[in-house]
């Protein structure tokens, strides 16, 4: 019997504990995984439990990458992801750093600015798309008063303002995630440092340039990389606005995926733009991470 106690064999017992974390691991991630790939390789129109496999054929990517309907996917989701991540940002550094200050109220506030992520997606997403109604929305009819538009903006039939609709729920969703941990990054960065900058001349603009930004550049990649992966994915949000139309105007990744898969029943297909999708936000992550991390040092 092994002796976990002794020096030899004690990191063999830190093994053990951590094999079933493992191999839970393995089947909840690493296998979907593996049999999306599978999929993929495959012609399946619906996948059933142990039918029999087809022969393996690279059709699938044939037809992904000679596709117009992908490449304009990657295009609306490269988009997405640069106009919702940016405007995020901003706004949540803008008001992280608003209720980092101390002013009376100051626990209301980061109540109201986290609201918006506690909402649950497609109830959050409904009451928009009331909001967003040309006939009876809100949003027209405010736009009408202040004399912006002459007529209401048709958010249902024009690609344009389609995308910026759903971009415009994604930011309201989303900059609450960004302004929690840029929050929690500026509460770490030491009072010393700014003392230091103040001792030197450093104003309040140089303090953020020297002090705050390197600091946070950590925090943000995390977060950067944590919001690419998050408009990558969703889903909700735009099938319930718009269905990925009009015309393809907010048809992304994910979209597109489920549209093979579900709605065309080409699941082959659905499985190889799902992969394809996990390859481009790995790499995307990566860069990230590196960026942001290199930048801190």
């Amino acid at each position: 019997m092994i002796d976990f106690s002794s020096p030899r064999h004690r990191s063999k017992f830190g093994y053990l504990l951590l094999a079933p974390a493992v191999l839970l691991m393995a089947l909840i991630i690493i296998y979907p995984i593996l049999l999306s790939v599978d999929i993929s390789l495959q012609d399946v129109r619906i996948a059933r439990v142990g039918a029999d496999r087809e022969a393996w054929t690279l059709k699938n990517y044939d037809w992904l990458f000679n596709s117009g309907e992908f490449w304009n996917a990657v295009w609306v989701t490269a988009k997405m992801v640069l106009t919702v991540g940016g405007i995020s940002l901003v706004i949540g550094l803008a008001t992280a750093l608003l209720v980092n200050q101390r002013f009376r109220g100051r626990s209301l506030a980061r109540l109201f600015v986290a609201l918006p992520w506690a909402v649950p997606e497609v109830v959050a997403t409904v009451i928009w798309a009331w909001m967003l109604d040309s006939s009876f929305g809100v949003i027209n009819w405010l736009l009408l008063r202040a004399h912006l538009i002459s007529e209401p903006i048709q958010f249902a039939s024009n690609a344009t303002a389609a995308f910026f609709a759903v971009c415009l729920v994604m930011i309201w969703k989303g900059y609450p995630l960004m302004s929690i941990m840029l929050l929690a990054g500026l509460q770490s960065i030491p009072e010393e440092q700014y003392q230091a900058a103040r001792v030197d001349g450093a104003n309040v603009w140089k303090r953020f340039i020297y002090v705050t930004l390197p600091n946070l550049a950590p925090v943000i990649g995390v977060t950067a990389v944590m919001t690419t992966l998050w408009v990558f994915r969703d889903f909700a949000i735009i099938y319930v606005l718009t269905q990925g139309g009009p015309i393809g105007g907010t048809t992304t990744l994910s979209i597109l995926t489920f549209e093979q898969s579900f709605s065309f029943f080409k699941m082959g297909q659905g499985a190889a733009v799902g992969v394809v999708t996990m390859i481009i936000c790995a790499v995307i992550s990566r860069a990230l991470v590196g960026r942001f991390a290199s930048s801190a040092h």
